[in-house]
């Protein structure tokens, strides 16, 4: 888990500042996924489709241990191991949408 010490970019069609989109923006809906194939955080899979100029690449399972998710509400980082086994952000405990969980095929193998 990293500190709060600098902001960190997330790329897309954000809404506000706690890293909800347009596709996705209820009261849980409060992380971003750093893509393995250009290292940028995006708030979903549909704003990277948009954005970015290549294919989306998951995270290999060996590398589950890298931060690779954001929390939009205290902005602290967080390996995608401990993203995987909570609800709520183990920083500041902002709960996470758990139907995120339909998705995670999208950003991890």
């Amino acid at each position: 888990m990293s500190g709060r010490a600098q902001a960190v970019p997330v790329f897309g069609a954000t809404v506000d500042d706690q890293t909800r989109c347009v596709h996705y923006r209820t009261e849980v809906d409060v992380v971003a996924i750093k893509f393995a194939c250009c290292l940028r955080y995006y708030p979903c899979h549909l704003c990277h489709a948009e954005d970015a100029d290549h294919e989306a690449r998951t995270w290999p399972r060996a590398q589950w241990s890298e931060p690779a998710v954001l929390c939009g509400v205290c902005k602290g980082e967080m390996a995608v191991d401990a993203y995987l086994a909570t609800t709520s952000c183990p920083s500041c405990d902002a709960r996470f949408n758990e139907r995120c969980a339909l998705h995670t095929h999208l950003y991890f193998r």
